[in-house]
């Protein structure tokens, strides 16, 4: 027998459907086409939909045509990219930034605002880090760190008061010993605790984790540029699996790697639609005639963000 176990919660945050409604909201209102700087999040499955119905993503704001709407991202983006459109003519702008993101954005200003020096925790190349860090161009006691290893590079004096943020889809483990590690290097630096990882990533591997204490092998539908994603496969490693994958749809599983009589958990990324796990579960059933699948329920997600 298959022993399926789907974990929950998974797949779409609530940012991530806000960002999404806003999009199709945005289709509705204006007719196609419009425009999203960036991907409005990172799930090829979700961008490609979107693009059917008129939705251009692009780069570089002077591909887009400032007679049409134009969307940011929920990843964010700098205030020099929102004066920028501004002075540019772009006729209507919609801000789809995730509300958690914009709460690191209000935090990240006000330390600057209070001249404190600034540890910024993250991938310095994600867009979400760009538009944080970007919050406060000019200033110039920030810092981008993503591993412990980076602290001995901070060019702060030890006994200045620091604060911080970090990046909202990074590891729940990693962050909490870098966290602790930067307070022992820095006195002040736990009078200042705060920490900026959203529920639903808390919530999601939180509850790959109990799949991976149980399951041999675990799939995590998702994006390969998904850094929430990403961190879910690494959290199934750490915590038990033999085998973890990252999968954008059913056409990516890795059959050669399941047996017959194995234990396999899913999840997905909070980029990623339910259809493709319900998309999987079909195709294993049509491969298995004894399948037995369960939930592995952590947590209820009531959480919702106005458009």
């Amino acid at each position: 027998m298959l022993k399926v176990s789907l974990a929950s919660p998974r797949g779409f945050c609530s940012g991530v459907r806000r960002a999404v409604g806003m999009v199709e909201t945005c289709l509705k209102d204006y007719g196609a086409p419009i425009y999203v700087l960036h991907e409005i999040v990172h799930n090829r499955h979700v961008v490609a939909d979107l693009e059917t119905k008129g939705v251009v993503f692009v780069e570089n704001l002077e591909d887009a045509d400032i007679a049409r709407p134009l969307i940011f991202s929920a990843h964010g983006v700098s205030e020099a990219v929102v004066q920028k459109a501004q002075s540019m003519g772009f006729k209507t702008l919609i801000d789809a930034t995730c509300p958690l993101v914009e709460k690191v954005h209000r935090q990240i200003r006000k330390y600057a605002q209070e001249k404190l020096n600034i540890v910024v925790i993250g991938k310095a190349e994600h867009p979400e880090i760009i538009g944080t860090v970007g919050q406060i161009p000019d200033y110039k006691q920030v810092r981008v760190i993503k591993k412990i290893e980076d602290i001995a590079s901070l060019p702060f004096d030890k006994n200045d008061p620091i604060g911080f943020v970090t990046q909202t889809t990074l590891s729940v483990s990693d962050t909490k010993e870098l966290i602790g590690e930067l307070q022992k290097e820095y006195p002040q630096f736990s009078s200042l605790k705060k920490d900026d990882i959203c529920y639903a990533t808390t919530n999601r591997q939180a509850a790959v984790r109990a799949l991976a204490q149980e399951c041999r092998m675990v799939v995590i539908l998702g994006s390969k540029n998904s850094s929430n994603s990403k961190q879910l496969q690494t959290v199934a490693l750490e915590s038990g699996a033999k085998q973890a994958f990252l999968i954008d749809d059913k056409s990516e599983f890795p059959w050669e790697s399941l047996q017959s009589e194995d234990s396999l958990g899913i999840s997905a990324g909070a980029s990623a639609p339910e259809y493709l796990v319900q998309d999987l579960l079909a195709e294993l059933k049509k491969h298995y005639e004894n399948i037995k699948v369960r939930d592995i329920i952590i947590a209820k997600e009531n959480v919702t963000f106005k458009k």
